[in-house]
This record gives C-alpha cells, sequence and structure tokens, in this order.
C-alpha cells in the first residue's frame, strides 16, 4: 500500500483489499464519490475534518477495530448500540456517512462498507485543506456485524496520565484539530487535587484565558473551546506548538510532555514536512486494526442498521 502526498510507507492489512485495486475492479467504487460529497460538506463544515477523524478514532479503538464500527448503528428495543455508550454521545458526522453511503448503494451496491467509507472519508476531509485527494490509499474490507457497548473501556481518556496512553496506543492510533467541551478541562481549571486547585503543569496565563471567556464553571459540558487556539480548523502543526508552551487542552495532551521520548517527539513534529508524513502512517495503520479477513462480516445495506 502506498501513502501518497504525505510520503510513504507500503503496508498490507489482513484481509483487506488495497484500494487502488479496488478502484479498478469496480469502477463505480472510484473514490470521487466519497470525495466529492466529503468536499462538498467540508466547504460548509470547517470542523467536519476533526468530527470525522474522531469517529474514525473511535472506531478503531473499539473491540479491536474499525471494521466493526459498532457506533454507526442505532439502538433498538432490545440493544443498546454503541452509538449511546457515553463517550460516543458527542460524535458527529453520521449524516455525512449515510448520504455517502447511500449514493454509493444506488451506484454499485453492496460494494463499499461502512468501515472503508468512515476511512476514506476521513482522509478525504483532511485532503480538502490541501485539495489533495490522495494523502494516503486506504485497505478497502468488511464491517462487522458485533455491537455490543466497548467504548467506556477502550476508548482512552483525556484524563489519562502518559503511561496509560502509551499502553493504548502501542497497536492502535493519536489528535491534532477541532474543540474540546469544557467539563473534559474544568478539573484543571477549579479542581485539580480536589482542593479547588488547578493543574500547575498548565500555562498560567492559558489557565486565565479558558476561565474568563470559556469555561466559567466547573461542569459546563456544552461550551467547548479550540483545541489549538487560533488553528483549531487547520491540519497543521500549531498544536505541537502549544504543547510546548504548556498549553495542551486535555490532562493527556499534557502528559506528553511528562517523558523525555514523548517530548522530544513532539519537538520533532514542528516540522510541516515530518509531521505530515508521520501522521499518514499511523492512521493507515489505525485503519487497519481488525481487518476482517476475506468475506466475514457483512456489507450493511444501511450504516445505522444491521442487515436483516
Amino acid at each position: 500500500m502506498k501513502v501518497k502526498g504525505f510520503g510513504g510507507v507500503k503496508s498490507q492489512a489482513a484481509g483487506g483489499v488495497e484500494e487502488e485495486v479496488l478502484q479498478d475492479i469496480l469502477p463505480c467504487c472510484r473514490g470521487s464519490i466519497v470525495r466529492n460529497l466529503t468536499w462538498r460538506r467540508a466547504a460548509t463544515s470547517p470542523y467536519l475534518p476533526a468530527k470525522l477523524l474522531r469517529m474514525h478514532f473511535h472506531g478503531c479503538f473499539v473491540r479491536a477495530g474499525l471494521r466493526c464500527l459498532c457506533f454507526l448503528v442505532n439502538s433498538t428495543a432490545n440493544n443498546t448500540a454503541e452509538k449511546d455508550a457515553i463517550p460516543n454521545l458527542s460524535l458527529a458526522g453520521f449524516d455525512v456517512i449515510d448520504e455517502i453511503k447511500t449514493q454509493l448503494e444506488n451506484t454499485c451496491p453492496g460494494n463499499v462498507s461502512c468501515a472503508d467509507i468512515l476511512a476514506l472519508s476521513a482522509r478525504d476531509s483532511v485532503a480538502f485543506q490541501f485539495k489533495n485527494p490522495e494523502l494516503w490509499v486506504e485497505e478497502m474490507a468488511l464491517s462487522q456485524k458485533l455491537w455490543r457497548p466497548k467504548a467506556l473501556t477502550d476508548i482512552p481518556s483525556p484524563f489519562f496520565n502518559f503511561s496509560t496512553p502509551l499502553q493504548s496506543f502501542k497497536s492502535k492510533g493519536g489528535h491534532t484539530i477541532g474543540a474540546g467541551h469544557c467539563n473534559l478541562v474544568s478539573n484543571r481549571l477549579y479542581n485539580f487535587t480536589g482542593k479547588g486547585d488547578q493543574d500547575p503543569s498548565l500555562n498560567p496565563t492559558y489557565v486565565a484565558f479558558l476561565k474568563k471567556p470559556k469555561c466559567k464553571i466547573l461542569n459546563d459540558a456544552t461550551t467547548t473551546v479550540e483545541i489549538d487556539p487560533g488553528s483549531s480548523q487547520n491540519f497543521d502543526t500549531a498544536y505541537f506548538a502549544i504543547l510546548k508552551q504548556r498549553k495542551g487542552l486535555f490532562q493527556s495532551d499534557a502528559a506528553l510532555l511528562t517523558n523525555r521520548t514523548p517530548n522530544k517527539i513532539v519537538g520533532e513534529l514542528l516540522n510541516s514536512n515530518v509531521f505530515f508524513r508521520e501522521f499518514a502512517q499511523p492512521m493507515k495503520r489505525m485503519g487497519a486494526i481488525g481487518a476482517l479477513p476475506g468475506t466475514s462480516g457483512e456489507i450493511r445495506k444501511k450504516c445505522s442498521v444491521i442487515n436483516s
């Protein structure tokens, strides 16, 4: 598999079909359908890349893989779906996935899985900023049927320290565009150790900025703040610059500076060329987590409903 645009490493996921190969076999599955719809939505929704990347991330971490995508399925009277697990309640972009799926089913029914749609649309939403349609090449595979709540145990929390996300990311994937809700950072501002204090690792000037116009109370679950102020709608290296200034919004971000190795990597990723190249590789690996072999699983007719 080749990475285009962001530099390249070849890899092959078990059971996966290289995107370029599938497009040659099934012309109706060419990425232009996904790309055109994603770019049209991205043109009017600057935060769409953040939404789809986050959704892609959640899919990859739950039950060993993107190929499950349980959180796209709606709950029923007899089953509480992954979509309704607490970590997934703030996910957005389902309408984009549904629109793409509908058009693909109308064009070439039964050939493109919901897993592939999310992987491709996440990539293409980032690509919109650069007008580069092939930042990296994705594996194409099936979506599996399993759909049981695993998000509470499998999704790395924004409150993790360094050692915890390290274990989570050893076999999986990362963070750089968008916004977060105040309730995920307010403990760092108002009650870090339970004594009404603030996180000493957080830049005091940034604390004042967050408190006064943004996160005014401890449990504000509606107000959002930029992950990297002034650049939250751009896919760039600003996130790593603010980390070095001790302005990482989440505790898991700040934890990257507490260990020599990730601290060094943060410094290296300030270089745009290095960052773009290094970002493409884990995205491809993350998309291949839990890929199902052969014809295992199913290609849903609707991403929100298990085939009957």
